[in-house]
Formats: structure tokens, C-alpha cells, sequence
């Protein structure tokens, strides 16, 4: 069963197809180019270089957010248009569970996605088993906030996410030693991440519509907090 994946939340431009349990290619960019410009070039050479075609995928995935508004409705509107032509599956995974998917670190960990005037969009995860489970649904806190959570809970956690490179300075001062980071190359969406989770879910029973696929914005958009505060 192959997947085709996508992560369009962030700067990071990502694709990835999987054929069940193995990785066939996985192509990422973090550059400051705008994700309508390059993903379906990107789609395009990984698909050509693995001579596969649309109709030759089983289930097409995308992370539904948190994250850029525009990313996530250009990543999500591609994806929901593969799937059409095709006839095909979809799955949405959130950013936050695929970033902390990238990590199976036996322990709590915390993806943090800078949400801009000192907040953050983020959950808690922790492995169990084999199995990444859910400790605190996504959201978006104040980092001070979350901070304080983590002190009060947990004695040793691991963060990831672009979050990491806004806030390190104020996680080390109010958690010390109790902070571990992700390594670069992890701190960061992957679509292989999105992927695999695709396919737990799939094996889950899970399924959905590309018509009714939505993003997960966790706030208003700046267009609609301006329309709200004229009413």
C-alpha cells in the first residue's frame, strides 16, 4: 500500500511516499519560497523519480495543522486534489502529533510551533510501548504557561519545533535541566512522519472524505479576527 504525504505547515516544504513499512523517498526544502511555487514541482520529481503516477498511490495524507493559514490551505487543497482525480483516501495528521512522531524518545515529549506575540501551538505526547499516546490535546498557550505546566509535572522532557529556536532561552532559565532538545534534522515537519501515521490510522479503521477534509487552525485567522472586532 503506497502513501503520498505532505507537510505545508510551517517554512518547511515536504513530501514522501511509503510503500507500508519502508520510506521509497522523501524530498524537503526550508527555504523562504512560497509553498505554491514549489510543492507540486516538488511532488512531481519524487514521483518521477520512483515512476510512480497519481493512480499508482493507495492513500493520500496531509497535516491539517496547527500552522501557517496559507500553507496548510495550499498543502491541504493539493493533496484533497490528488485524491479526487484518483479516487482516493485521505487522512489528516496535526503538525504537533507528527512533529512529536518524529522523536521516540521514552519519555514526555512537547512540540512547540511559534505562534508569534509570545505564544505557542502545542500538546503533550509521551511513547508507550512502541506507541505514541496523547497527554494534553493541541493548543495554543502562552510559553510562560506552558512552562509552567511542564515544571509542576515532569521531571525530564524533550522539546522540538521551530518553537525551540524562538524560546530556548526562556525554557532553559524556567526548566534548567529538566529541558532535552531534538536534533536538527528532527526539529522539523517530515512528510515521512505524516505518512506513517497515515498508515497506523489507516490499519485503525480511519478514513476520510477529501471533500470534508479541513484545516485545524486552532485560532482565528488575522481576516477573520478583523471581521469579528468590526461586527
Amino acid at each position: 500500500m503506497k502513501v503520498l504525504a505532505i507537510d505545508t505547515s510551517s517554512v518547511v516544504a515536504t513530501c514522501a511516499v511509503l510503500d507500508e513499512e519502508k520510506l521509497l523517498g522523501e524530498y524537503t526544502l526550508n527555504q523562504d519560497m512560497t509553498h505554491s511555487e514549489r510543492l507540486i514541482p516538488m511532488i512531481k520529481t519524487l514521483m518521477d523519480s520512483l515512476k510512480l503516477k497519481p493512480e499508482d498511490i493507495d492513500l493520500f495524507a496531509g497535516s491539517v495543522g496547527p500552522g501557517s493559514f496559507t500553507g496548510l490551505r495550499i498543502g491541504l487543497a493539493t493533496i484533497k486534489g490528488l485524491a479526487h482525480v484518483v479516487d482516493k483516501s485521505v487522512i489528516g495528521i496535526s503538525t504537533l502529533e507528527a512533529l512529536a512522531f518524529n522523536v521516540p524518545f521514552d519519555g514526555i515529549v512537547i512540540p512547540i510551533m511559534d505562534a508569534r506575540r509570545g505564544r505557542v501551538y502545542t500538546g503533550i505526547y509521551r511513547w508507550e510501548n512502541g506507541k505514541l499516546m496523547n497527554v494534553m490535546e493541541p493548543t495554543i498557550l502562552n510559553i510562560d504557561e506552558l512552562l509552567d505546566i511542564v515544571n509542576s509535572k515532569y521531571e525530564k522532557v524533550l522539546f522540538n519545533g521551530d518553537g525551540t529556536l524562538v524560546f530556548k532561552d526562556r525554557i532553559d532559565e524556567k526548566l534548567k535541566q529538566k529541558a532535552l532538545y531534538a536534533p536538527i534534522s528532527l526539529n522539523m515537519a517530515k512528510a515521512s512522519s505524516i505518512g506513517e501515521l497515515a498508515l497506523l490510522k489507516w490499519e485503525e479503521g480511519c478514513q476520510e472524505n477529501y471533500f470534508n477534509l479541513s484545516p485545524d487552525y486552532l485560532r482565528e485567522s488575522q481576516a477573520q479576527r478583523q471581521l469579528n472586532e468590526k461586527r
